[in-house]
């Protein structure tokens, strides 16, 4: 997925078992963010800076919208825990996150593995991606400021 690409059209389950699609947002900008793991410290800093500044994104047009490889459980218990009212896609098979190459190989203290690359993609109201936050971009504790900076220039 590059900057100019259309996001596809089924975007998953959600927490709640409902099928989000990007059509359910016409007329609306997303914020389209990847996480490798719900319930540790930064997917938890990135998700609950995004919660604290939903209002002002929503107040700029945008929706914010998680997805991650966590069951459908484990990202409604996520969601609970940490008072995010907004959808958590449960991608298990990876489908979504390998469309967006947010799928992929990842480096930690020399290690190579596979997984999710935490990525954020700002779409605009036609679905079409406008900007890409990489994994080496993203601050997860002050991330939603990160967003509210690119989108205030």
């Amino acid at each position: 997925m590059k900057i100019g690409d259309k996001i596809p059209e089924v975007l998953g389950m959600d927490q709640n078992g409902k099928e989000i699609k990007a059509s359910d947002f016409k007329g609306r900008k997303i914020v389209l963010y990847t996480y490798p793991k719900a319930n540790t410290s930064g997917c938890t800093a990135e998700a609950c800076s995004l919660q604290a500044h939903k209002q002002e994104l929503e107040q700029l047009g945008y929706a914010i919208v998680g997805i991650s490889r966590d069951k459908q459980e484990t990202q409604a218990k996520f969601a609970d825990k940490n008072g995010l009212e907004f959808p958590l896609i449960a991608d298990t098979e990876t489908t979504l996150l390998q469309q967006l190459g947010a799928w992929g190989e990842k480096k930690m203290c020399g290690r190579s593995s596979v997984g999710i690359l935490r990525t954020t993609y700002l779409v605009d109201e036609n679905g079409v991606v406008e900007q890409i936050f990489t994994p080496k971009q993203i601050k997860t504790k002050i991330h939603a400021e990160q967003i509210l900076d690119a989108i205030n220039k």
